[in-house]
This record gives C-alpha cells, structure tokens and sequence, in this order.
C-alpha cells in the first residue's frame, strides 16, 4: 500500500514528517515511527554475529548518494554537491571544494552560511544529521545550519601532533571520510551509538536548547580503537587517553561508556559494570548530565549522590555508575572483598590531576592486590605507587583521561613502547595534542604572549650535617611558600602592567592621537583587570 501513491501513503507521509519534526531523524532512524496500528522501522541497525535475521534486515538497509542533490522547492530549484540518505532518509550533505578550481573548504563552509537558506526543509533542525564542507586536504562539518552563526568544527585525522590531515600515498588526504567513516557499516554505528540530539541549559538564562551532536574525528577514533582493543584481549588493561583541553571528553567518555557495557568477547559480556569517576562536582554534573542523555535505556544508568547509592548499584550490578571519587571508600570493602569475582571498567576524569589522596589511591588498592599506602605523596603519586608496586587484578580494566600525564603517569598508564638504544619509553593509548587544539581553535596558546619573571631564592642551613635535613623538599615548599606570598603575586602584576603599558604604547606612536587615545583607554582597561586578577590570586594563595 505505501508504494503506490493514494491516500495511505499520504498520511503514513504525513506522519513521518511530523513526527522527523518533533523528534528529529536520529530517533526516528533509530526507533521508527507507530502509524495507527503498525510499528514501521525505518532502519536495521547492527545485527549481533549469530542473529541470521537481523543480518538479513540489516543488509536491506539502502544507502545511496545523489549528485547535484536539488533542495528547494521554489522555481530556483537550488542544488548540493551531494546528498546522502539512509532508505530515503537524508543524513548528510556536502559542498566539494577542490585545488583545480582553486577553492578550499573555506569556501564550502562560506557557501553553507551565505548561499544555504536555513530555513529549508532540509536544514530545518534535526531533519538532517549533519552537513560536510569537504576539499582534497581537510574536512569540516556543522550539525544545525544557522546561517552565518553557523560552527562548522574540523573533522581531520591530524599531522605532526597538530590540525590537518597527513599525505596519503593512495590517493587524496580526505579520503578517509568515504572510505572510513562514512562506508555503511561505519555509517550505521554512528547512527545507533554516536549521533545525539540533547539539551543544554544557559548558564545565565536558564533556557534549554536543544544541540545536534556528530562525534568529531578524534573521539571516533578514539574510542573505535579502545572497544576494538578491549575485544580483542579481555579484561584487565589499562589505557590512558591522553586529550587536551577542548577535545570534548565528557562526550568521549559517555560514547566509551555506554559501549562498553555491551562488549562482548567469546559470547560472554567483557564488564558487569563501568564506573565513570571524577572528583570535580561541576565536571561530575557534566558527565552525568551527557551519559544520561545518550541513555537509550534510562535505568542503565545511576548517579550515585550518596555513598549508600554507590554501594547498591555495585551490589545490584548497575550497568554505568556515575559518582565523585570522594564517595569511592565507602564501598572499598565490598569492592575488595565481595565482587572481586566480577568484572569492571573505571574510567577516571582527568588522571593527572583530579584522582588523588587517600581515597583515590584506595581505588586502586582495592581494585589490585593488597598493598600499603606511601605517606607523603600527592593524588597522582599514590595512584601510580600503587599502580606500580601492585599488580592490577585481570577482572578490572582501567581507562585514564588526562590532558597533561606526568612521566610516571604515562609509564603506569600507558603502553611500553621500547627504543633502539634498549630503553623503554611509555605512550599514551590515543592522543588528541594541545598542539592541534590551538591549531583548530578550541583552545588559546597560553605561550604566544609569555612572560618569564625570574625568582631567586637563598636557603640557609643553620644545622650542619643535618640528616634529616632534605633540601629537595625543603626548596620546594619554600618556593611553594615565597611564590603564593601576597607580596610576590602583586609584584609580579605590576611587571605584567608595566611590560604591557610598554608594548602598547610603543604601537600606539605609529598612529595618530585618535588611535593613541583608544590604545591608552585599552591599556587602563587592562591595568584594571590585570589588578582584579592579582586580587583574585592573592585571595586564592595561588602561585601566579
């Protein structure tokens, strides 16, 4: 009936439409729609290896391509490079830029913001997943085209620790995006695992909008590459990740999450619980917040607020427990000691700096063979003392995020990986650099503008031959001491303004009284906050 045209097929039409505009193509594509009193699946997703029926369904998915894709319904009859759909359902568009015609992706995302109505069906929010600006050396993509407020963000492999793509002796560098990514199979684990529709709240306002996610290249790859490591060797890794501020790790870790409790090895499920851990409160509501909402199935996921929760949910077998480590020792015990025969991966936020102190070192005792705890020792040292004296129980897999791993971090962490001289370095599992962050735009380069200020220091040793004497650890906490000094921290702002009055000034003088005037309002209005941050740092006791 709905392959002929008549008044059937107008109204299940009709209802698809509706219902892409309310919920957008991702859950329609996931869930389907119910038309009166049929449940209709749109799309098969990825069968399991011995469902023989869902691998016939899921070979029946259509993916298809259409050249000078038309959009518009008016007499322009306006066209795309491409369209591409899932059983007639748009998922991506693209604009194609290459050297010959002597335009770049730049020019795509330009055509996108000013030549694309975003008032078009096809444009509209959630009736299309994502849209690919696309030349032969980068690739770029936008999930909601807004017209010129439109955020395209790069959707490149990376070159030499930095942004771009590296050379590609088969063929062009962007390649990848058909071959790879967006190949069926690839295309569909996207579908089912990674595309999201969500709701942010304004920090200030309070409002919710809704925000369309596509997985940008390095959490792909990141996390393909963990699950695909994971099921080959079992239980009992360990892997740091590590990914600079701006990589979006509260989405990496939701998507790795929420995968993880699914992966299987030999027909039998790899982990009976993932446990996320991170010690900050505004990070812990950020994490929580994002796993929830990739939760297809809610009560997969507990927040444990208090420490009797933490306690049940391990007890009960939760599938992804969410908590601070600061709620962590009061389950030790049953960790320890009652579920040592089951299975866990634990996650943890930020390894070199949040995970820490008695109770973060407790973890991992718990977690491995009994071992006692060093005195003295930071966070991270305790972690890694007991890492490292201890061996790490084969029914717990660890998965440590962290921007910037200190050595002894990486060599707990990460993976051996031995020199010709017969050293043994230690690597991170997958990284996402600082480097290319500030290349792409998502962080600013601190050292672009930096400003050493030297401090001498004179330590005097009044006993002699003292042996309990450390001069190590005493110049450390004098330097602790003199560099967090209200003194110290003021003196070194009042360097910062006057080197900068300096700079300004000295460019001011190129240009006439007008553009002299404007720099010396600017330089007044930067001694003013150069002064608020020194109060603030001064509050804090911090080393500036």
């Amino acid at each position: 009936m709905l392959n002929e045209d008549g008044p059937t097929r107008r109204a299940f039409l009709a209802r698809l439409q509706g219902e892409i505009t309310k919920r957008g193509i991702i859950d329609v594509l996931r869930d389907g729609v119910k038309h009166q009193s049929y449940n209709i699946d749109l799309f098969y997703g990825t069968p399991s290896p011995a469902n023989e029926k869902a691998k016939e369904l899921n070979a029946a998915n259509r993916f298809t391509v259409t050249r000078q894709f038309r959009y518009s319904q008016d007499d322009s009859q306006l066209a795309l490079d491409l369209g591409m759909f899932i059983n007639g359902s748009p998922v991506a568009t693209f604009e194609l830029k290459n050297s010959l015609t002597k335009q770049t992706v730049s020019d795509a995302v330009w055509q996108y913001k000013s030549d694309r109505d975003p008032r078009e069906k096809l444009f509209e929010f959630g009736r299309c997943i994502v849209h690919f600006a696309v030349d032969d050396q980068e690739v770029m993509f936008c999930t909601h085209l807004r017209g010129k407020a439109s955020w395209f963000l790069p959707f490149n492999k990376g070159w030499n620790d930095g942004a771009g793509n590296p050379p590609n002796p088969d063929g062009l560098k962007t390649d990848y995006l058909w071959k790879q990514v967006l190949e069926p199979a690839s295309l569909t684990n996207i579908v089912e695992n990674y595309a999201q529709i969500i709701v942010e709240q304004d920090k200030k306002t309070k409002k919710k909008k809704k925000i369309q996610i596509w997985p940008r290249y390095h959490q792909l790859a990141a996390v393909r590459q963990l699950l695909a490591d994971i099921s080959e060797r079992g239980a009992g890794q360990r892997y740091l990740i590590q990914h600079s501020a701006g990589s979006g790790k509260s989405f990496s870790i939701a998507w790795l999450a929420h995968q993880l409790i699914g992966l299987e090895k030999n027909d039998e499920q790899i982990f009976d619980s993932t446990i996320v851990v991170t010690d900050r409160r505004i990070l812990d509501k950020q994490i929580r917040d994002t796993i929830k909402q990739y939760a297809q199935v809610g009560s997969t996921v507990g927040h444990a607020e208090h420490s009797g929760d933490l306690r049940k949910f391990i007890a009960d077998g939760k599938k992804i427990i969410i908590s601070t480590i600061q709620k962590f020792p009061f389950i030790l015990d049953e960790i320890g000691n009652e579920h040592r025969g089951r299975r866990f991966a634990i996650i943890i936020d930020e390894a070199h700096s949040s995970q820490g102190g008695k109770t973060s070192a407790a973890m991992a005792q718990a977690l491995s063979d009994a071992g006692e705890e060093p005195e003295e020792e930071t966070y991270e040292d305790q972690i890694n003392r007991l890492m490292e004296a201890h061996k790490l129980l084969s029914n717990a897999s660890y998965f440590a995020f962290t921007a910037t791993p200190k050595n002894k971090t990486l060599e707990i962490f990460g993976a051996p990986d031995p020199q010709s001289d017969g050293k043994v370095k230690h690597r991170s599992f997958h990284s996402y650099t600082m480097k290319q962050a500030i290349q792409e735009g998502f962080i600013l380069d601190v050292l672009a503008h930096y400003m050493p200020i030297e401090s001498y220091y004179k330590l005097a040793k009044t006993v002699e031959d003292d042996p309990q004497f450390d001069a190590k650890k005493a110049k450390k906490k004098l330097r602790s001491y003199v560099e967090s000094h209200e003194h110290a921290i003021r003196l070194k702002a009042e360097i910062m303004v006057d080197h900068f009055h300096e700079q300004v000034v000295a460019k001011s003088k190129i240009g006439g009284n007008a553009r002299a005037m404007v720099v010396s309002n600017g330089v007044q209005r930067a001694i003013k906050y150069f002064h608020a941050i020194s109060d603030y740092l001064v509050e804090r006791k911090s080393p500036y």
